[in-house]
Formats: C-alpha cells, structure tokens, sequence
C-alpha cells in the first residue's frame, strides 16, 4: 500500500497504486472492486484515489494520428496538456479549453470537464471531444460519442472516472497563429465593479478576475480583470518567435512552510502589493506569453507546499447569476474577517456544462484556497449552506470534503448518472474515495 493524495494534499489515504503498461493490464486491474485511474494527480482532493486500488495512466501517453487539416487528432489518456501544447503549438494548434494548470491528463481533463477562462463563451473541455474509448467496469472496451452509446458518454464527460477508465479519445484543437495573448487589465474597486467588468467583457473570449480575499468594507472585492486575445502573427513584430517556449518551473518550494506562515498579515500584505501593481498595468494592452496567462502558478515547484504539512482545501463553488451578487458578498465577507484565505482567488463567468455532472452553470464561480488548520471545515460547510441555498454547487475536481447532502442538493442529473454508472459497472468496480463519500450506497 501506499500513501496517495491531491494536489491539495488532504486526505492522505492508503492505496494500492498500479501502473500499467497495456490497455489488457488496465482491463485486469478493473476486475478488482474498488479502482479509479488517476493521471497527473492535479485533483485537489480524493476523485483520483481509489477505494482501494488506483490505476495510473501516465505511461499511456501516445498521439495516435492527427489531421493538419482539421485539427483532430486521436491520443492516449495519459497524454498531459503540456506536452500536447509544447508539441502542436509551433505547428498552429492549442487546446480549445486548459484549466489553471497545463499538468493535466488529457483523460483527467476529460472526467472532470476542467474549464477555462473561456467558458461564459465556448464552454468547457469535453465539447470538443468527440469521442472517447473506455473501459467499463463490466469489462468490455467500448466507443463512445454524442451519436454512439450518447448515454455514457455524457455520463463520462464529468463523471469524474467513476464510469470506466478512459483510455484514449478524439478530439479537436484550435488553430492559431502564434503563441501570445494580447492581455488588458481592469482594475476594479470592489465586488460591483468587478462584477459589472465581467459582464461588459463577455465578448471577450477569455477573462477571469483575481479577488482581493481579504478586502474589508469600502473594498470588498476589489479584483483586477484579465481579458485575452490569441494574436494574430501580423501584431507581432518581425523578430518575435511566434511560438515562445514553455520552460520547466524555475522556482520551487524546497519544503513545507510552516503554518504560520499563511496568516492575516502576510496575506493582506501580498495582496495589496499584488493589487497595486497590477492596477498599475491597467488600461492598455500587453502582450503576453501563452503560459503565464493561463499557468500563473506552474512557473512555481511543489506551490502546494506553501500550505503547510497538513495541507489545504480549495473551495470552488458556482451561484446562478441571479442572485449571485449577494451570495458572492456574503462569502467574501466571511472569508476576509477569517484572513486566512490564500493569496490566490479567482471569480469567473461560466456557461452551461456539457456532461451529466459537469460543474458549470451560467453565473459566476468563485475559487478560494484554505489551510488545513483550526475550525476551517465547520466553517466551509457554513459557506456550503450558502451555496446550496442559492441553487449553487460544488466543483469535484477540488473538492476533499462536502458532505453527501450538498453534494446531491447541487447535482439535478444525479439519479440518472448513476443509473447509466450502473448498468456499465453492475459489480461496483469502479469506486473511488470520492465515490465512497458521496456517490456509494452506505
């Protein structure tokens, strides 16, 4: 057994953790009651850690085929949005859609329908999958698409790997002409502000605001809005490489900070710092590399350690638009008298999911991270309650310790996902931590 967790790094749980080299290895280690596959590990909490074994697919990380001509292109689950960004972008094509960070499996971003900054518009990773090999805990290998077997792919899209293990899949990249985003900054004095910049930049086709977590009274909310442009290869000048090159992080957290290092004062003092210079930037148009924009965090090793030994939760829910002005103020005031929120959180306008248990829903999601120490849980599940009452839910993929009642309180489609899980898995061998706590009959 070994010791496995998130990205978050709590739970830490025991797990058998297997590494197959076949696609007929994997099909065995299904047999077993109680496997998940797990990818890069950049789920935050227990999804990608089986109840009792979990089956890694990293090593299943070759390109099929691709087609110039249309941008389609077959791959392995295993493949990583870096590598496929590092590879396809000097040739003129990028994911439609990447998460915060690029070191996700194609097949975790896959189970966990991960999105962007572009989803007010274009919606999230799984529309533009067009089909995905699985194998069911049945046992059998199977296609799937929106035209064949329609039921488990939407259940698969989101599902958070709980209706096989995703094997390969076809989809579709973007063309582009260069590598760098023409980025404006909006500074924004307070929720309101920030708030209406986002829907007045709902044309743009990337956006999302960092929110000042711990602001206070006159400021609460302030944010600085960061839109996006891909540029074309005519606004760059003559001698700029059209494609920059993404380069490994070149800063590390050597070891686990203590946990006071995340405090009242060290946070406020970060953030004012960080709002000052970037309203400093606002107003004109600034030409950027691909990965800073949309991977602020990856230029950094092992950022997870900055929490401590014990870990961190992030806390992402969705509220519908109507209404979320409220809610969103009443979070952010509780969470600024605490001030031991992070230094890093994000509010963003989301559109209609795609899968049966995609995350999105149009209004606005907010994502804010927290040190695992103190009273932090009872105090999540008093902002749960919020987000509930307001018709809101959970993210999965960062989600380490909702309770059962939210969680099924947020998911309408619940009933008819797991009866599409069931008749693909009759003997219950696909179960992971996150489905004993939230999905698994007790």
């Amino acid at each position: 057994m070994t010791l496995v967790s998130g990205w978050g790094r709590f739970p830490v749980v025991d797990s058998e953790v297997l590494r197959p080299r076949s696609f007929e290895a994997v099909g065995a280690a299904v047999a077993v009651t109680g496997s998940v596959a797990r990818g890069n590990g950049r789920a935050y909490g227990d999804a990608a850690i089986g109840a009792v074994r979990t089956i890694g697919m990293t090593t299943f990380d070759r390109v099929r085929w691709f087609d110039p001509a249309t941008g389609r292109i077959r791959l392995e689950a295993g493949v990583l949005l870096s590598d496929l960004i590092d590879t396809f972008g000097p040739r003129g094509f990028l994911p439609f859609v990447v998460p915060g960070t690029r070191f996700v499996s194609v097949g975790g971003a896959i189970a966990a329908d991960v999105h962007g900054k572009n989803h007010h518009g274009e919606g999230g990773f799984g529309r533009y999958v067009d089909s995905i090999l699985l194998r069911t805990g049945a046992g059998e290998t199977i296609e799937i698409s929106r035209e064949q077997n329609s039921d488990a792919f939407f259940a698969t899209v989101g599902g958070m790997g709980l209706t096989g293990i995703i094997l390969e899949a076809t989809m579709r990249l973007r063309p582009v002409e260069t590598g760098w985003i023409r980025e404006r900054v909006i500074s924004a004095s307070d929720l309101d502000a920030a708030m209406r910049a986002l829907e007045a930049s709902e044309s743009a086709t990337y956006s999302v605001a960092w929110i000042d977590c711990v602001a206070r009274g006159r400021d609460l909310g302030r944010s600085l809005i960061y839109l996006g442009e891909h540029v074309r290869a005519d606004e760059l000048t003559e001698d700029a490489d059209r494609f920059p090159i993404g380069k490994n992080p070149h800063l590390a957290v050597p070891f686990d900070l203590p946990s006071m290092t995340l405090n009242r004062l060290s946070v406020r003092a970060f953030n004012e710092l960080y709002y000052r210079m970037g309203a400093r930037r606002a107003g004109g148009d600034h030409v950027v590399s691909l990965y800073p924009y949309f991977f602020p965090l990856d230029s950094i090793s092992d950022w997870n350690r900055i929490y401590g030994r014990r870990g961190f939760l992030q806390h992402q829910c969705v509220i519908p638009e109507r209404g979320a002005r409220a809610v969103l103020a009443d979070i952010l005031d509780r969470v600024s008298k605490r001030g031991d929120a992070s230094f890093l959180a994000v509010l963003k306008k989301l559109g209609h999911g795609d899968g049966l248990l995609s995350f999105p829903l149009p209004g606005y999601t907010l994502a804010l991270d927290f040190p695992v120490k103190g009273d932090i849980l009872n105090f999540l599940d008093e902002i749960d309650r919020l987000v509930v009452a307001a018709g809101g839910r959970l993210y999965l993929a960062k989600d380490a310790r909702q309770s059962r009642a939210t969680f099924e309180a947020g998911y309408p489609a619940l009933s008819r996902f797991n009866a599409i899980r069931k008749s693909l898995d009759p003997a219950s061998n696909i179960r992971s931590k996150l489905s004993q706590r939230l999905f698994d009959e007790v």
